[in-house]
């Protein structure tokens, strides 16, 4: 067989093309978001105020005070009183991540009725975990200042990643097949 031929029949099977399309509406995400979104609108920002929002009412539960700092655009944070602030940038809010998983449900071969319902469920749990990690994250800072940058870059990218493609796989086994 030559590579012309692999090459045809991987974009004639059902996996090739849902890569092909979910590829090419993640790349018409990534420019609209790059150019457009990001630059023009105030959703990141109203994403991490949202974020602040519930994670300092979730730690304030757990008997912590906190501060926060909301008005600034590139300087949006949380903290414990008597630790340095957890900072939320535009890559750490889940815009992104969320525009994937909407993505990946919305290119899957499926009954677009359960796209219609699990698609905001998934949204709102992708934005749950994160606020959670932000906790995390600020309670780390608080109690083990030293752990904070291995737990950022490499225990909550994991969690978040592995939750997201639970969420992925539950739909897939449990609604897109029928």
């Amino acid at each position: 067989m030559s590579v012309k031929h692999n090459l045809i029949s991987i974009i004639k099977s059902k996996t090739g093309l849902f890569f092909i399309v979910a590829g090419s509406a993640y790349l018409f995400w990534f420019f609209l978001y790059e150019l457009f979104i990001k630059p023009k609108t105030l959703l990141d920002e109203k994403v991490i105020t949202n974020i602040v929002y519930f994670s300092s009412g979730i730690l304030s539960w757990f008997s912590h005070e906190t501060y926060s700092a909301i008005d600034d655009p590139n300087m949006q944070m949380i903290g414990i009183d008597g630790a340095h602030p957890v900072w939320i940038g535009g890559p750490c809010d889940g815009v992104s991540i969320m525009a994937i998983f909407t993505l990946f449900i919305a290119c899957f071969p499926a009954n677009h009725l359960s796209k219609l319902w699990f698609i905001p469920i998934g949204l709102i749990i992708i934005h749950f975990l994160n606020i959670l990690r932000v906790c995390a994250l600020a309670a780390i800072s608080f109690y083990a200042p030293d752990y904070l940058a291995f737990n950022h870059t490499y225990t909550f990218t994991i969690l978040i990643y592995a939750c997201i493609f639970g969420l992925w796989m539950f739909w897939v086994n449990k609604f897109a097949r029928k």
